[in-house]
């Protein structure tokens, strides 16, 4: 990967929908050159997609929560079913697993607080391995 690959991604994270014209020009390349290096950068996973960025309170996820959790459980089984079930919510946008503590962190993305309420009461909490949560609340989001 050299200076231009580098520059073409720096532009697309930025730009996903710029027109391959603009962003040969942007590289100092003209177009065929161009949209084959992006061809490569997809094919080979260096750019793994494109999406819109869409506002949560449009779409009822305004409300996020920053969810801790720990297990009780650490077999294979308990933590596959507990990612795999966890992963599935459509309420969750992120889920890591950590090193030390606590054993994951969530970003839960919901309505409101009733909303996360029932998920965390219906969801989360009723899944066998989860020992404790603990919730924190975005008081305002400064860097997406």
């Amino acid at each position: 990967m050299d200076r231009t690959d580098r520059a073409i991604i720096d532009i697309l994270e930025h730009e996903g929908r710029i027109a391959n014209v603009d962003l040969a020009e942007r590289v100092n390349l003209t177009p065929g050159p161009c949209l084959r290096r992006v061809q490569r950068l997809e094919a080979t996973g260096v750019i793994r997609g494109y999406h819109a960025e869409i506002d949560p309170g449009a779409v009822g996820r305004g409300f996020e929560v920053m969810l801790d959790v720990d297990l009780a459980r650490f077999d294979r089984e308990s933590v596959d079913a507990f990612e795999q079930a966890l992963a599935a919510f459509e309420e969750v946008a992120e889920l890591h697993r950590l090193f030390g503590s606590p054993d994951y962190f969530v970003r839960i993305a919901v309505a409101d607080l009733e909303a996360y309420e029932r998920f965390l009461r219906d969801h989360v909490q009723t899944l066998p391995a989860v020992q404790r949560v603990s919730s924190r609340f975005t008081m305002k989001a400064i860097k997406r």
